[in-house]
């Protein structure tokens, strides 16, 4: 069992990257999610990782990487786009509950990044809210595209390093803990065909102390 209060950004990647692995084997432990565990954390919370992953419902972070509980302080938003609030979430996660990893989690067939390539494409514009979504899913796209990417994983890859990136630039808070080593961040690509979920980038991760994804 992880220790969230003292664990390492290393130790938080390793014990999610082990949740992934039974889940994508067949043979969850279902930590944490008995009435002992509700009773256990209701007074407060200590999660191990910050997850801001895609609102898709097939993305469901307790379940794919097998966890419960308490263990992950989780936000998400139609194509893990990031604003305001968001950030803001993120960054109680890591400065008030003291969390050593924070997870960006995209995935294969992402209908947010779809659709902005479609629009990018056509030149067409999405209607109402969804067009916050597509524009801030642009930059990702037009990167990709640039770099003369083709392949749905690549976009959707680059999207993932792109959030990274973003949350980096704009959080300072975040940059900060990074930087004195205290939290790492990541990008993860889910699969969804097969569960499993792959490292695209790290910032403050040592990946030769330790598991690859």
């Amino acid at each position: 069992m992880i220790d969230a209060l003292n664990a390492t950004p290393q130790e938080a990647f390793e014990t999610l990257l082990a949740g992934n692995r039974r889940f994508v084997t067949g043979f969850p432990e279902h930590p944490n999610q008995d009435a002992a565990r509700r009773t256990e954390i209701a007074p407060a919370q200590s999660p191990f990782a910050v997850l801001f992953g895609c609102s898709d419902s097939r993305l469901a972070a307790e379940i794919i990487f097998d966890r419960g509980l308490g263990d992950l302080f989780v936000v998400r938003t139609a194509g893990h786009v990031a604003g305001p609030e968001v950030l803001g979430s993120i960054e109680y996660g890591v400065g008030v509950l003291g969390t050593p990893l924070v997870v960006v989690l995209g995935h294969d067939a992402c209908g947010a990044v779809a659709a902005t390539r479609a629009a990018v494409a056509d030149g067409t514009t999405a209607g109402g809210y969804v067009r916050d979504v597509v524009e801030k899913v642009t930059p990702s796209v037009l990167a990709a595209r640039a770099a003369g990417h083709t392949e749905d994983a690549e976009f959707v890859a680059e999207h993932i390093r792109h959030t990274v990136d973003l949350l980096l630039d704009r959080s300072r808070a975040l940059a900060e803990a990074v930087e004195e080593g205290r939290v790492a961040v990541v990008g993860l690509s889910y699969r969804l065909a097969d569960g499993t979920a792959h490292l695209v980038t790290t910032r403050g991760l040592d990946l030769s102390a330790g598991a690859a994804a």
